[in-house]
């Protein structure tokens, strides 16, 4: 009988080749899924942190629009300015003003409960500005609630149900029903909020009458 022969297995060198080409495809592509993955995630920051944005200030919208109140109030420069009045002139003057009522007092300061409050449109940002005093005085520094912000459109719901485009009060203390802010803001959709707002007196008869 012919002694047997003792064979060792190994790889050639082309499967160690073919297995480590495997191998690094396989690395390649766990790299670009994790890289992926991590762009996502990014992504989808970035859209929470700015769908919380949009939240903060539409909740300090409803807070400041829902405590409105029918006070008409002084500016700086002493003038009578109605209870709650918009203006569409550009970044010169704010979008919005009005007086609300329920200002916190923790510190127990000498002001009153009621604050005067801007909101204003400049520079790519919405910006709201409130004051220590309604009537006279300087406004606080302002707080940027949105950022990259195109145009902002309003519209007013008066008293019989019917929405403006412009807010022109025929008294001094008459104030919206609700307003509807429509957000333009660069590479995001637009975005459509309605607030009702705090009651006002009704609105008088423009022409005079026996009193009832």
């Amino acid at each position: 009988m012919c002694p047997s022969v003792r064979e060792e297995a190994g790889f050639t060198l082309i499967e160690l080749l073919v297995a480590l080409m495997i191998f690094a495809m396989l690395a390649v592509a766990g790299v670009l899924l994790l890289g992926n993955s991590v762009s996502a995630q990014a992504q989808i920051k970035l859209r929470l942190d700015d769908m919380a944005a949009v939240q903060r200030a539409s909740g300090a919208l409803s807070a400041d629009l829902g405590q409105a109140v029918p006070r008409i109030s002084r500016t700086g420069a002493g003038t009578l300015a109605p209870a709650f009045w918009s203006h569409r002139e550009g970044e010169q003057r704010p979008v919005m003003q009005f007086v609300r009522g329920g200002w916190d007092n923790l510190g127990d300061l000498p002001r009153p409960s009621l604050q005067k409050v801007e909101y204003w449109v400049r520079q790519g940002r919405l910006e709201r500005r409130t004051y220590a005093q309604v009537d006279g005085a300087a406004g606080d520094e302002p707080a940027t609630l949105l950022d990259h912000v195109q145009d902002i459109a309003l519209r007013f719901r008066d008293a019989r149900g019917e929405w403006r485009d412009e807010w022109v009060p025929v008294q001094p203390d008459l104030m919206p029903r609700a307003v509807e802010m429509t957000v333009r803001r660069i590479g995001e959709p637009a975005v459509t909020l309605r607030f009702m707002v705090g009651p006002g007196p009704a609105e008088k008869p423009e022409t005079g009458g026996a009193g009832g």
